[in-house]
């Protein structure tokens, strides 16, 4: 088989996924999974699409993932995932793509505008 490598994206998140036969060993960014990944939400997230094909125990992956918070880049090796488990067998993409894990999420935080607060908020008017 090889590896496999694909990208996924979630907000300012960018997640490198290598793929190669193994055992189920998930690395992330030279780290143990369980450890990058403290939290059982952030961990189901990441297991999200090998769980849902049945293929938790059959690969080993190596993960580079950088930008972004925890959540996002959770969802980026989510993504990269997925689309890993498409190439490795297209029956699978009949599984994922019902459940959104193949569609990337355009939503990202709007720039802050100059004469404001924030992006939407503006400053307190007060009268006198």
């Amino acid at each position: 088989m090889g590896v496999i490598h694909k990208i996924g994206r979630r907000k300012t998140a960018v997640a490198r996924v290598y793929v190669s036969e193994g055992t189920g060993v998930i690395t992330v960014n030279k780290k143990e999974f369980a450890t990058y990944f403290p939290t059982a939400t952030l961990q189901y997230k990441v297991m999200q699409p090998m769980s849902m094909t049945e293929n938790a125990t059959n690969y080993d992956v190596k993960v580079n993932v950088y930008g972004g918070g925890s959540t996002g880049q959770a969802e980026a090796v989510r993504m990269a995932l997925a689309r890993v488990m498409c190439e490795i067998n297209a029956e699978n993409r009949l599984v994922l793509k019902p459940e959104g894990l193949l569609t990337r999420d355009p939503r990202m935080v709007e720039r802050k505008k100059f004469g404001q607060k924030k992006a939407r908020k503006k400053f307190q008017f007060s009268k006198r």
